[in-house]
């Protein structure tokens, strides 16, 4: 049973900030996105998310499973076909993935601005 202290952001010990700590990341963000209500396999995944190597796309995908945000599905295949696809909870995380990307893309050149000028102060 999940308790308030568990979803208390505030803890440092709490389960939320556990979760948080996972999916907030630019690979977990870059992997749902791509996903959006598709199912990839996990090399069109690979080929899709540029730049993510072999090995932290599988890290992700695992943790992005763990916690029930995206569903693996092993088909018996030679070789096996495996595919990917966001669970209910990952669609809702996606909405603010999406938001994410979009605040991005609005404020995109304030924030470049706000880089040089900071940089030129130090």
């Amino acid at each position: 049973m999940v308790t308030k202290q568990d979803a208390d952001l505030s803890r440092a010990d709490s389960l939320a900030r556990e979760i948080f700590s996972d999916v907030a990341n630019k690979w977990a963000f870059l992997i749902i996105e791509t996903l959006g209500e598709r199912t990839l396999r996990f090399s069109e995944l690979r080929n899709e998310v540029a730049g993510i190597s072999h090995k932290m796309l599988t890290q992700n995908l695992r943790m992005l499973e763990r916690n029930g945000l995206v569903e693996r599905e092993v088909h018996p295949t030679v070789p096996p076909r495996v595919e990917y696809t966001l669970t209910e909870p990952g669609q809702g995380l996606r909405a603010t993935v999406d938001s994410m990307c979009g605040w991005t893309q609005r404020f995109i050149e304030d924030i470049e601005t706000a880089r040089h000028r900071f940089d030129g102060r130090y």
